[in-house]
């Protein structure tokens, strides 16, 4: 037991000293760093803030921004041409007129019944998230889970589910899951910024809700803007403007790459008012996150519950096939590597873990 608590603190001391090391030597590079910023134009890399070459108000007016964003549009839209006949036709037909999927009563009812039972009444280990009054707490997706719920296991993987997926992501990458409860209203705290209507990026990305419980009208349903995923031509202007104007707005989320909008903007870029998917337990609600989409308010603290996916790849790989993470050997795990993974980052302070341990919940505790 001594010698185990001695090797722990020695690698707590090694990954202090080797955080230290790289922070040092990142802040003496400066501009050296210059040939990363270049090579970041060809990924997904979306935040002004901490890329000059992209937060360049000049290449911006230029055109830089639109560049990226027209050019991960098309190649996104020539990835879904190849993957059409892996989803049924009117849902792809939904998705390309709206922007999301919808799909109701999408397991059998006495199989639904089993997953619920399963999922919500199951303490798992949790990490837990807080942003202005809202907690969210998440469970990937892992071996635990999917033992445990076996009919859960079975729906990802299933034909339909995998094609829907992979149309919306525009690639066949394997997302990643979580059974995730979004307790609204619960913590003190600033409003919860997802309240603002926003896209998480400049190309084509995808997450999906798979709804376990009810989601009521003033439960802090999911909001989605219809069309707003296409590119039009005031969605370009937008975009331009929003790119030459953020870094000095003081908007910092805006400035990572989240572009917020406000809802008087929308008639501006001929879009609609938000459509609010207040819907039953046993929905699948997917959405293309480059449109604008928000979570609604409430006037009481909500609770609701979810099998929650995410995807979103190098937008300018022309290929739609999957990498070996997606493999189903390994695609049930990384969700917890990637957490493990951002631990690690953390202790060396290379980058923040903002999801914390929380211990074990049901999902449907509040």
């Amino acid at each position: 037991m001594a010698t185990h608590f001695t090797s722990l603190r020695a690698l707590q001391r090694y990954d202090g000293f080797a955080g230290r090391c790289v922070r040092g030597a990142l802040r003496s590079l400066g501009w050296l760093r210059a040939p990363f910023w270049v090579l970041a134009l060809f990924t997904g890399a979306k935040s002004f803030a901490d890329n000059p070459i992209l937060g360049s108000r000049a290449l911006n007016r230029a055109g830089l921004h639109v560049w990226r964003l027209q050019t991960a549009h098309a190649l996104a839209r020539w990835r879904r041409a190849r993957l059409a006949r892996s989803i049924p036709r009117h849902l792809r037909e939904q998705f390309d007129r709206d922007g999301f999927i919808v799909v109701t009563e999408l397991l059998p009812a006495a199989e639904f019944r089993e997953v619920q039972a399963a999922v919500l009444g199951t303490p798992f280990e949790s990490r837990i998230h807080q942003q202005g009054d809202t907690i969210t707490r998440r469970v990937p997706l892992g071996p635990e889970v999917a033992a445990r719920c076996p009919a859960l296991k079975r729906l990802v993987r299933g034909a339909t589910w995998r094609g829907v997926m992979a149309y919306v992501a525009s690639a066949r990458t394997a997302p990643l899951y979580y059974v995730q409860t979004v307790c609204g209203g619960v913590a003190e705290g600033p409003p919860d910024p997802q309240l603002e209507l926003h896209c998480d990026t400049f190309h084509p990305s995808l997450k999906a809700w798979f709804f376990l419980t009810d989601l009521e009208e003033d439960g802090r349903p999911l909001t989605y803007v219809a069309g707003s995923h296409r590119l039009s031509p005031e969605r370009i202007a937008w975009e331009q403007r929003k790119s030459i104007e953020v870094m000095e707005t003081g908007d910092r989320l805006s400035q990572r790459g989240s572009f917020r909008i406000r809802p008087d903007e929308l008639p501006e870029l001929a879009l609609p008012e938000p459509t609010r998917f207040c819907v039953p337990a046993n929905t699948l609600v997917v959405v293309d996150t480059c449109g604008f989409h928000a979570r609604a308010s409430s006037h009481r603290p909500t609770v609701r519950v979810e099998l929650w996916a995410y995807c979103r790849r190098n937008p300018f790989l022309p290929w739609a096939s999957a990498g070996i993470f997606s493999l189903q050997r390994f695609a049930g795990r990384r969700a917890e590597l990637l957490l493990s993974g951002l631990d690690w980052l953390d202790r060396v302070g290379l980058r923040k873990q903002h999801w914390t341990r929380a211990g074990r919940f049901r999902p449907i505790d509040p």
